[in-house]
């Protein structure tokens, strides 16, 4: 994923407040305690989360877990409210100073320097945390805590093939 990428991402959720939302589709994929933790999400989240929806659903037969987590895995990002230009500077930081971003991110998420660092690196597992607690099935769960991992990792696992057509949809969104 290119910066310039990133970057075309963060003017989308700039202009995030005149592209209509569909929450319609958004409570055919979640129960009503899901749809909850959805409506946590700021307006361009829900955005990108219903668009990384759509691209999943057209790539064919898609279970009900792999729906809701293309709706949900961003989720754990709605504990901190942060700028587009502090996502930005995160996924920058990442991409060009691994090491740095490494250090950033075991900071404190009350410090406002560290907060982007530490939601980058730690919002699938407090993601994962939020849908549990609204009753998720774990293989929902295990979908969010770990859609930021290589699938590598995983082969053995049996939603590996799920992980793969998520961050394939995530990406192109």
């Amino acid at each position: 994923m290119t910066i310039t990428y990133r970057l075309r991402q963060g003017l989308r959720a700039l202009f995030a407040f005149s592209q209509p939302l569909d929450l319609d589709l958004a409570a055919h994929y979640l129960s009503p305690r899901l749809l909850e933790v959805f409506s946590r999400l700021n307006r361009g989240e829900q955005l990108h989360s219903l668009n990384v929806l759509r691209t999943v659903l057209a790539q064919g037969s898609t279970p009900a877990d792999l729906a809701a987590a293309a709706l949900l895995h961003d989720v754990g990002k709605s504990r901190w409210s942060l700028s587009v230009a502090q996502k930005t500077w995160a996924v920058i930081v990442h991409r060009l100073a691994p090491s740095l971003f490494e250090r950033w991110s075991r900071g404190s998420e009350s410090s406002f320097w560290h907060r982007p660092f530490v939601v980058y690196a730690h919002h699938p597992a407090w993601g994962a945390q939020l849908v549990a607690q609204a009753g998720a099935s774990e293989s929902l769960i295990w979908l969010i805590a770990h859609h930021a991992d290589s699938p590598h990792r995983w082969s053995a696992h049996p939603c590996v093939d799920w992980l793969r057509r998520l961050q394939q949809a995530d990406d192109l969104n």
